[in-house]
């Protein structure tokens, strides 16, 4: 269970973040959404303890993650994956080292670039890219990949970090439709198949009901909304939004082919994506 309480995240006379109280059990699958600015990666980047917060509390499994300090700070961040918008590759080095690197908090900054990792690190890593359909590219050069490939790499390196807790920062902000589909069914299946809790930002309504257990909604830094899709009705849609960007949001719904229509923003169960455990356990991924 994370337990966020109170935590709130100031920049002088801005409040990014205000007052968050959130519970996430254990394996939820939660979106967070909002307009630019309304202090979504500001939040993840406070669970990751990339930022300190101003006031609050983070707690997990026992544990106050707003306390931690030197190496148990560094294990809560290798407990505690990120996924950037940007993918945050080694563009020099091939896909496989690029993956490795997720065991960087096991060796040591030196150690991950010079490549000493064991066979069995190795054999994880090529797993972890196999599970993603690009086992054949573990040697090429990260930049030779596709943004979708990449990213796809960059979920398979905070993999290699076995997480508790995998915190994806608007993962497909960057990608055309059908990558963004990629990305979100492997972290959905990573999630319904490993267990493990995803916390992922997301700049569009459409995919948050189709991926996401549950969603919050954040408005100038508060929380504005939590609760399951089909309860993310038109008002509270525009609670998040505002007046525009709540019509933009509903139309992004209606219009996506892919997603959800009219009719199921006024509270009809949203489509379950398909995902890689109806399929074996594989999600076949190709760009």
């Amino acid at each position: 269970m994370l337990e966020i309480t109170g935590l709130s995240k100031s920049f002088g006379r801005i409040t990014a973040v205000k007052g968050v109280d959130l519970e996430i059990p254990e394996g939820q699958m939660v979106g967070i959404i909002g307009r630019s600015g309304a202090g979504k990666s500001t939040l993840l980047r406070l669970l990751n303890r990339l930022l300190e917060p101003s006031i609050g509390t983070i707690r997990c499994g026992g544990s106050e993650v707003t306390a931690l300090r030197g190496r148990d700070l560094l294990a809560w961040r290798a407990d505690c994956a990120m996924i950037f918008q940007q993918f945050n590759l080694v563009n020099r080095l091939d896909v496989l080292t690029n993956v490795l690197i997720g065991r960087i908090n096991r060796h040591g900054t030196l150690s991950s670039l010079m490549k000493r990792f064991s066979a069995a690190e190795r054999a994880l890593a090529i797993a972890a890219l196999d599970r993603l359909d690009l086992a054949d590219q573990a040697l090429q050069r990260a930049d030779t990949l596709s943004g979708g490939q990449q990213q796809r790499v960059a979920i398979a390196r905070a993999m290699l970090q076995d997480p508790k807790l995998i915190l994806a920062d608007e993962p497909i902000a960057s990608l055309d439709p059908r990558n963004a589909t990629r990305v979100m069914e492997a972290l959905k299946t990573i999630n319904r198949e490993d267990g493990i809790t995803v916390i992922c930002n997301l700049h569009t309504l459409d995919t948050a009901r189709s991926y996401c257990d549950r969603i919050v909604g954040m408005a100038a830094g508060a929380v504005v909304f939590d609760g399951p899709p089909e309860a993310l009705t038109q008002a509270a849609v525009r609670e998040v939004y505002g007046a525009g960007g709540a019509e933009e949001a509903i139309s992004e719904a209606v219009t996506s082919t892919a997603l959800p229509n009219l009719g199921q923003m006024n509270g009809a169960a949203p489509k379950t994506p398909r995902s890689g455990g109806e399929n074996g356990g594989r999600v076949a991924l190709s760009a």
